[in-house]
C-alpha cells in the first residue's frame, strides 16, 4: 500500500487494457494505488501473469488471480478486503481510461471525500452526469455494507445504486471536468468482443434490470440508505 486510495478493475479477456491503463495512469500523474483482479480461468492468464510480472516492481500496482465471480463478484471481494487498510476505494472497469487534466483525477476525487463519507465520479464521455460507471467512494460505506455493489447483481445497472447511494445520502459530486473515458461499443470507442457480448446480452440485462428494479422497490435501497445515512449523522 503506497497511497489512500485503492482502484479496483476488474477484467477478464483484455490484457491489452493494461499497458494503456497504466499508460493513463503516468499521463495523469495519479499516485493511486491500483489492483487488477483476473480470473484464473481467463483464456489469457498467461498475458496477464506476463502483465504482472513486468509491473512488479512499480508499487503502485497489484494483481489478484482467482475463481471467477464475474464483474460485482470480484469488485466486492476485493472491495472488503481493502476497506480494511484504504481510505478510499474506487472501481473502473478495464475499457476505462483516465485523462489529463490540469491537476490530477485522483487528488480531485480524494479533494471531494476528504470530508466524509459519500460518493464521486467523472466524466465518462459516454453517460455523463446520469450514471457513474466509474466511481469512488469512502472505504466506510463499503464497511458499513458490507459491499462495494449489492451481490444479487452479476454486471449492469451498479451505478444506478451507487447514484441512489449518493442521492440518499446526500454525498454525491459529480465532476464535469475529470474526464475517465468509457471506451465501449456503445460510443464506437471499442470493437464488441466475447466480455461485451456475455455482459450486454439480453439474459443479463434482463436479469441485472429486474435486480435492480427489485433492490430499489422492494426494501433493499431503503435498508442500504437506513446504513449510509447512519454514517452521516442523519436520522434515517
Amino acid at each position: 500500500m503506497a497511497d489512500d486510495l485503492l482502484v479496483i478493475i476488474p477484467t477478464r479477456g483484455r490484457p491489452q487494457a493494461i499497458p494503456e491503463i497504466i499508460q493513463a495512469w503516468n499521463d495523469t500523474r495519479a499516485t493511486a494505488d491500483l489492483l487488477f483482479a483476473v480470473d484464473t480461468d481467463d483464456p489469457h492468464l498467461a498475458e496477464y501473469k506476463k502483465h504482472a510480472a513486468d509491473l512488479k516492481t512499480d508499487p503502485r500496482i497489484r494483481f489478484t488471480f482467482g475463481k471467477r465471480r464475474r464483474l460485482v463478484g470480484t469488485l466486492n471481494q476485493q472491495a472488503v478486503k481493502a476497506a480494511k487498510t484504504y481510505r478510499f476505494l474506487a472501481f473502473m472497469g478495464d475499457d476505462h481510461r483516465p485523462r489529463p487534466a490540469a491537476r490530477p483525477w485522483d487528488e480531485r476525487f480524494r479533494e471531494c471525500l476528504s470530508g466524509g463519507p459519500g460518493i464521486v465520479y467523472g466524466n465518462d464521455l459516454l453517460q455523463g452526469e446520469t450514471m457513474p460507471t466509474a466511481v469512488a467512494m469512502t472505504s466506510d460505506i463499503v464497511q458499513s455494507l458490507g459491499y462495494m455493489a449489492p451481490p444479487a447483481f452479476v454486471h449492469l445497472c451498479v451505478d444506478l445504486c451507487w447514484k441512489d447511494w449518493g442521492i440518499g445520502m446526500g454525498r454525491i459530486t459529480y465532476l464535469h471536468d475529470v474526464v475517465i473515458e468509457h471506451l465501449h461499443p456503445a460510443n464506437g470507442k471499442a470493437p464488441m468482443d466475447d466480455g461485451y457480448a456475455e455482459a450486454n446480452s439480453t439474459e443479463q440485462v434482463t436479469a441485472d434490470s429486474a435486480t435492480y428494479y427489485d433492490y430499489r422497490d422492494n426494501g433493499g435501497l431503503g435498508a442500504d440508505l437506513d446504513k449510509l445515512r447512519k454514517l452521516t449523522g442523519a436520522t434515517p
